[in-house]
């Protein structure tokens, strides 16, 4: 058990000794959202005020006798705007797509979809380790959907889609 306490410690001491107040890239996870409940999160800086996220997860619903599944992926643009009391902490806006699949035992449940997305959030990185935390709100307009309502397809609109994100960062 020390053994493994001192690992865990010198881990913790090299990743602060790597920390920096701002961050090039960041990968971690993603909770929150309607096509995706979990997801892997990318987010990289391409200049530095904008950067690029991208997520891909999945949602699962079983109840009512369906059995239902999403797989989702998602990419955003994200452009960043200081909150100057606080060192590292950024408010953004920014749009993206996802696209998205579901797999069910009912076919009014399964099939592509896709999705637009205005988004808008506040982006945290810590000081002293190499840690972001963000949170969003992602509605989405749903372009094309393969839910099925009462014999015809309709588009939706997603304005409950919401996450909050932590990431590991590096340069």
């Amino acid at each position: 058990m020390k053994k493994v306490l001192l690992s865990f410690a010198m881990a913790i001491g090299i990743m602060s000794a790597n920390a920096q107040s701002s961050y090039t890239s960041a990968i971690g996870g993603r909770i929150g959202g309607y096509y995706d409940l979990i997801s892997g999160s990318y987010k990289t800086h391409i200049t530095e005020p904008g950067a690029l996220e991208f997520n891909l997860g999945f949602r699962g619903y079983k109840g009512g006798g369906i059995d239902w599944v999403t797989v989702a992926f998602s990419a955003a643009y994200q452009h960043h705007f200081p909150i100057k009391p606080v060192p590292g902490l950024r408010w953004y806006v920014g749009g993206g797509l996802t696209a998205y699949n579901s797999f069910s035992d009912y076919d009014g449940l399964k099939g592509f979809g896709l999705g637009v997305f205005p988004t808008g959030g506040i982006d945290y990185k810590f000081e002293k380790i190499p840690l972001n935390l963000s949170a969003d709100v992602r509605p989405t307009i749903g372009v094309v959907d393969p839910f099925d309502g009462d014999g015809y397809k309709y588009r939706s609109f997603r304005g409950d889609n919401f996450g909050i994100s932590a990431r590991y960062t590096f340069r």
